[in-house]
């Protein structure tokens, strides 16, 4: 597999990073950054940060992208993650410094010299996607597979009761890139809170590793934990975009999954960026049901992961 990470990273975005890294038979091509989680330029150090503690430092370029949405105010996480992005850990400075080229122009010459050959994950807002479709079309067609973390399955979100983070930081986006046409695949806050959280005894073994992934882990994971603790009442380790990550690499990790037609809402306030989310009508049914949508799929959308077999797999790369 030959894989492009889209990211704003920050806390989980860098253990998807690590898994990339750390699979077998997986080739990390590029880190693009998007805005999103933390300060622009403080997110391009997190994944410089990872590349080095990984052992990959100087191996992957790390490419800046777009530091705002589309047409929105930024809009950040740092009462969740730190003002750094990784629990306020304050790393040293990498070695290896980002690239000149624009993330967006990146992304199309990757994909346009390698047709059907590569794979995005797609785990921060969408503004890179989507600027990337507007300025080459023709990406739609010549990407492998895309693969979004972003909104809810008509479910609560972890950003308003009707939005998931990515998709609210730039609705705009979200809606662009899922109307494209795209061969894509999308992983929900829904599929992480089912099937995206580490249990305590995965998480007593990464602590008890002691290896220098395994402490990047903790050390990174501390804000978070203290966050979900006041959110939902004990410390949760969420993992929406490893676990996007680890489905892309590895299919057989999807229990169950629907085509479906997805859109973003961009219109409303109070439910800016609701995914709608549905299996279409038929021809025949919509006659019937005339409000409800109707057309082709759009999307595949993950419903149930395998969270032990997920896991192992963090578990593994941590301790590679």
């Amino acid at each position: 597999m030959r894989l492009i990470i889209d990211t704003d990273t920050a806390g989980d975005d860098a253990f998807s990073i690590l898994l990339a890294l750390k699979s077998p038979g997986v080739t990390l091509e590029a880190i693009t950054i998007c805005n999103g989680n933390v300060a622009f330029d403080q997110q391009v150090e997190n994944a410089l940060y990872t590349l080095e503690v990984a052992g990959f430092s100087g191996k992957v370029p790390v490419y800046p992208g777009c530091p705002l949405p589309l047409l929105r105010k930024q809009v950040d996480a740092t009462e969740f993650f730190g003002v750094d992005g990784m629990s306020d850990a304050r790393f040293p400075k990498a070695a290896q410094r980002p690239e000149a080229k624009h993330a967006v122009d990146a992304i199309i010459d990757l994909v346009m010299s390698n047709p059907g050959e590569i794979d995005i994950v797609a785990q921060a807002p969408l503004t890179n996607i989507a600027t990337a479709y507007a300025k080459e079309p023709r990406i739609v067609k010549a990407l492998r597979h895309l693969w979004i973390m972003g909104g809810t399955d008509n479910a609560l979100g972890n950003t308003t009761p009707a939005s998931e983070f990515n998709f609210y930081v730039d609705p705009e986006a979200a809606k662009m890139v899922v109307n494209a046409g795209f061969r894509q695949t999308l992983s929900t806050w829904t599929l992480t809170m089912n099937s995206g959280i580490l249990p305590g005894e995965a998480l007593d073994r990464i602590a008890a590793m002691d290896t220098p992934l395994s402490r990047f882990f903790m050390t990174v994971s501390q804000a978070p934990f203290a966050r979900t603790k006041v959110r939902y009442g004990s410390p949760l380790s969420t993992h929406p975009d490893s676990l996007t990550c680890a489905c892309a690499i590895d299919e057989s990790l999807i229990l169950e999954a629907a085509d479906c037609l997805v859109d973003v809402e961009t219109g409303s306030r109070l439910t800016r960026a609701y995914s709608s989310i549905c299996v279409p009508l038929s021809e025949d049914e919509a006659k019937i049901d005339k409000l409800w949508p109707a057309g082709a799929p759009n999307c595949r959308v993950i419903r149930k992961a395998d969270t032990a077999r997920f896991a192992e797999r963090l578990i593994a790369a941590l301790g590679a």
